[in-house]
């Protein structure tokens, strides 16, 4: 028999694992692409990504409360689906979020030291796969400060851009420079999010009583993000507008100064990086999970589904995870990142939407709308993202596809 995880966290935990994965660097970064790709429409993209989130949230707590392990989607796929859409769920959201926590932790060197930003990125994944292998009640104290951290300085820069008096709010209005496909590809860029309630499913092996704790938790988590980027969105556009908005290299840095409140700049730097540094921290956490769901299974080397006799994680997943990702921020570029992992990740919540639709109602099944409209949504902002970021994120599912079945024929 496999070893087990330990059951350590509570709801409170949960919800700030999600909201540590969602308030993320995301929040300081996927803001300028989006206006770019929606110009005024950035507000309906957001609204549109957060109607897709809620689908896929509440399909992954059904889902997560039935089979309360780790792995997230690669178990709710192949237990619902069949083996293969399990094996192509973990692995579109291994590669995807891989890239990532390459994002998160160039947006640490970006900030911290510019010009040295692959070695800082290097260093910081670096030092929180070691907090991660110290246990998961450690990395969820650590997140706590973080998100603390992180909501007041975006309390700072929301006050202070909406009793600005640069604030306008016809620059909220949705004009002829928004577009239906740029509000599409909007609302796929901002998906990147959105998508760390997956965190709280993932470590499914790991929640109390996770039949309550998991369904509190997601819609909660989930709720509070939108609750936060609805408003940062609004600031930014009502002080910079959606064009300044989509040239800003450091849209809320920006947007403090245009507010006239430049001393908020050296927080929002503090901010960013910590934020960067949470949201790195939580999608660590969850790749290992899932790397060690997968070798369970033997997709992935069975050495890599041992767990800590001490620390109760699975360290030489978790080891190997941040080998990878540090090699990815070795060399990886910031913005392309962002696309190709989104691709990945509505690919995994395209077959949890699917798997959801299969529950029956004594399973706990949500109103078939719910799953239905989110495995459409997954689907049409995945193909409406930039065309690079589609071929290959296309790309990188088929040769997991071609993987798969050349294992499958040579244990035949």
């Amino acid at each position: 028999m496999e070893p087990e995880l330990k059951r350590q966290l509570g709801v409170f935990d949960a919800v700030v694992i999600g909201l540590g994965s969602m308030i993320g660097a995301g929040v300081f970064v996927a803001l300028a692409p989006a206006a770019g790709a929606a110009g005024s429409g950035l507000l309906v993209g957001l609204a549109l990504a957060a109607v897709v989130a809620y689908c896929n949230a509440t399909s992954s707590a059904r889902l997560a409360a039935r089979y309360p392990q780790s792995g997230g989607t690669y178990v709710y796929g192949r237990e619902r689906l069949g083996e293969f859409w399990g094996y192509l769920a973990g692995w579109g959201f291994v590669v995807g979020k891989t890239a990532s926590c390459a994002a998160m932790a160039l947006t640490v060197g970006d900030y911290v030291w510019p010009g040295q930003e692959h070695a800082v990125a290097v260093a910081a994944v670096v030092a929180l796969t070691a907090v991660n292998y110290a246990g998961v009640q450690k990395s969820a104290w650590l997140t706590r400060a973080i998100v603390a951290v992180v909501l007041a300085v975006l309390a700072a820069v929301v006050v202070a851009a909406l009793t600005s008096g640069t604030a306008d709010a016809a620059r909220l209005d949705v004009g002829a420079d928004a577009t239906f496909s740029g509000v599409l590809q909007a609302a796929g860029l901002l998906f990147f999010a959105f998508a760390g309630y997956a965190r709280i499913a993932t470590l499914g092996e790991e929640v109390r009583d996770p039949a309550r704790t998991i369904p509190r938790a997601i819609p909660l988590a989930l709720g509070s993000a939108l609750v936060v980027y609805a408003l940062v969105a609004v600031s930014a556009l009502a002080v910079l507008g959606p064009a300044r908005l989509a040239d800003a290299a450091a849209p809320l840095s920006e947007a403090a100064l245009a507010a006239g409140a430049g001393l908020l700049a050296p927080a929002v730097r503090v901010g960013a990086t910590v934020a960067a540094l949470g949201s790195l921290l939580a999608l660590i956490l969850g790749v290992s999970r899932t790397t060690l769901a997968m070798a369970r299974d033997r997709h992935l080397p069975h050495a890599l589904a041992a767990v800590h006799p001490r620390f109760q994680v699975p360290h030489r997943a978790e080891l190997a995870v941040g080998a990878v990702v540090a090699v990815a921020a070795a060399t990886a570029d910031l913005r392309g990142a962002i696309g190709f992992s989104s691709f990945g990740v509505l690919a995994y919540y395209a077959i949890a939407n699917a798997s959801a639709w299969t529950l029956t109602r004594a399973e706990g099944r949500p109103p078939l709308l719910i799953p239905a409209l989110g495995l459409a949504g997954c689907l049409v902002l995945a193909f409406a993202l930039p065309p690079s970021s589609v071929l290959s994120g296309a790309a990188v599912l088929a040769v997991g596809a071609v993987a798969y079945a050349v294992r499958r024929g040579t244990f035949a």
